[in-house]
């Protein structure tokens, strides 16, 4: 049986953009929705006095939120095709909610950046292009919605195209990983079937564009790490003399032979087998939960990291990064925190803010502390140096979380620069 591709998709817009919609539309297009679900969405599409269907009431799962008319916790919604999975984080749009777009996002290969064509490029469609480039999205879909709102014109099309390109420009995203395509959620033009009434677009629908995208393409890194979660030694006789290592595999292959390193005691081995449950495999790709074990008995524990031999990463105890802030206790100058970076702990204090960034790539500004939802450049010193590649160059292991020591609460989302 051939594999399906797996693609996880972040969402953004502002209130009224047609989020809720597009994701419904969707749902009901690929056939995801269950039959309760789609006569539910026909009887309240009824009830409102619609004469359409009203899909925003498939993702909208909070009766609170319903009645408001927004969305504003981070919701993973599940959809396929005949080729692939997909994975859709539907994070909210507002200024106050900045934190769940970023954790929301942080997982995600693809951002789909929803611009109502009335309104064209707004103050937080440069934050959420911000967050897309911040997070290193592997592709950017702008969807310019509601287009049967303008007649269908292309001139509008086409001046939103122009003002996102200039946005663009501002940041060190390549043009080329990004799509404008036309559509009308509402109406379902260009979302799974070409639109008669926009003649003059002759790209792919959202759905076909979605397709055709491949994991590959949006990996970032092709270095290899292997954060040990777990050191398997079974207590039974027929594996007594068994020492596997178990965990998840980032940013590239291993295969059986490479030349590892393990950090940080920097002793090197061979790699032996990869396992998956009583499965044995020659290589191993990224994503991939396995249990390794090497050719000579080397002392390793939870936290240590494999990596090739000739793919070591820095190592440090003073790290520079930018900081999303996500609680409501401000990070300030001095503060002490325990910084998680894959499974491993340390502690960390901050040296310097170097600055408070502004979201619209307007620039930065100096600050003594960043609040809730603030983004900013920090530096860290560390309790032990750390094991850490730039997140632009591996975003598994160039981010961290920081927890609070008394409370134990997350307090920020960190990426590592150089």
């Amino acid at each position: 049986m051939e594999n399906r591709k797996l693609i996880k998709i972040a969402t953004a817009g502002s209130v009224d953009d047609g989020k809720s919609t597009l994701i419904g539309r969707l749902l009901y297009d690929t056939k995801s929705l269950t039959t309760d679900k789609l006569e539910a969405i026909e009887k309240t599409s009824k009830q409102r006095g619609f004469d359409y269907l009203d899909f925003s009431l498939a993702t909208d799962g909070l009766v609170a939120e319903r009645e408001q008319g927004i969305t504003i916790d981070v919701a993973h919604i599940y959809f396929n095709t005949e080729k692939t999975n997909f994975i859709v984080a539907d994070t909210p749009g507002h200024v106050e909610y900045t934190r769940n777009m970023v954790t929301g996002a942080s997982t995600s290969q693809v951002a789909i950046i929803l611009i109502d064509a009335r309104k064209g490029v707004i103050e937080q469609t440069n934050r959420h292009f911000f967050i897309s480039n911040l997070l290193r999205m592997g592709h950017v879909v702008v969807a310019i919605n509601k287009m049967d709102l303008v007649d269908y014109d292309e001139d509008v099309f086409l001046k939103i195209r122009e003002d996102f390109e200039a946005l663009v420009e501002k940041s060190d995203f390549k043009s080329e990983q990004i799509t404008f395509i036309p559509i009308s959620a509402l109406k379902g033009e260009n979302i799974a079937k070409k639109s008669d009434l926009m003649p003059w677009y002759v790209g792919n629908t959202l759905l076909d564009h979605l397709e055709v995208l491949e994991p590959e393409d949006l990996q970032q890194s092709s270095l290899a790490r292997f954060p040990v979660q777990y050191v398997v030694r079974p207590k039974t006789e027929a594996f007594h003399d068994f020492r596997g290592f178990a965990g998840k595999l980032y940013g590239g292959n291993l295969k059986v032979g490479d030349d590892v390193t393990i950090l940080p005691s920097f002793t090197t081995s061979k790699i032996k087998s990869i396992q998956f449950f009583d499965q044995e495999y020659t290589e191993a790709t990224p994503g991939s939960s396995i249990t390794i074990t090497l050719e000579d008995e080397v002392n390793i524990s939870r936290g240590d990291m494999l990596v090739k031999s000739s793919e070591v990463p820095h190592s440090e105890k003073n790290i520079s990064a930018t900081i999303c802030q996500v609680n409501n206790k401000p990070l300030r100058v001095g503060q002490k925190y325990t910084l998680q970076h894959g499974v491993n702990r340390v502690l960390a204090k901050v040296e310097s803010i170097s600055s408070k960034v502004h979201t619209d790539f307007s620039g930065e500004e100096a600050s003594d502390q960043l609040g809730l939802n603030d983004i900013g450049k920090v530096n860290f010193r560390l309790s032990k140096p750390i094991h850490f590649d730039a997140y632009t160059v591996n975003k598994a292991n160039g981010s961290f979380i920081l927890i609070d020591e008394g409370s134990y609460d997350t307090v920020s989302v960190g990426f590592i620069e150089m």
